[in-house]
C-alpha cells in the first residue's frame, strides 16, 4: 500500500508559515516548532513537503525562510 502524502497546505502547513513570516531571519525546526506548539519531528516532516512545494527555502543547512509563493498563501 502506497504512503499516503500529506497536503503541505493543511492547518499545520500554514502554521509554519505564518511561523516562518515573523522570524526577521532564517529559522530552525526547534524555533519554528516552539512557535507554534508542535513536535520538532512533525515540523521537520511538513517543511520537507513545504520546500519540495516551493513554499519555503533552505538558504542554509538547517535554517529555513518563507519564498513568495508562501506569503501569497497566507494573506
Amino acid at each position: 500500500m502506497p504512503c499516503k502524502r500529506s497536503n503541505p497546505l493543511d492547518e499545520t502547513g500554514k502554521a509554519i508559515l505564518k511561523a516562518l513570516a515573523n522570524f526577521s531571519e532564517p529559522a530552525g525546526c526547534k524555533q519554528i516548532a516552539e512557535k507554534v506548539s508542535l513536535e520538532t519531528r512533525k515540523v521537520m516532516g511538513k517543511l520537507r513537503s513545504l520546500l519540495n512545494n516551493g513554499y519555503v527555502e533552505r538558504p542554509v543547512k538547517g535554517k529555513y525562510i518563507i519564498t513568495e509563493k508562501g506569503k501569497n498563501v497566507i494573506q
